[in-house]
């Protein structure tokens, strides 16, 4: 792991503090924020399925 590694994996954990901070602002119960989170997870895996498929 080089320098440029770990300023990637510093700048992930920041969007995904940022995204955390930004579901948590809908004050959704958990269970809806669980479905939200599966089907977000859901579209991302078939995206990036589609994409090696298509390469």
């Amino acid at each position: 792991m080089n320098e440029f590694d770990t300023v990637q994996l510093v700048a992930l954990v920041g969007w995904l503090i940022l995204a955390v901070g930004a579901l948590a602002s809908y004050r959704l119960n958990w269970q809806s924020g669980i479905k939200l989170v599966l089907i977000w997870a859901c579209i991302f895996t078939a995206v990036a399925l589609f994409i090696s498929v298509v390469q």
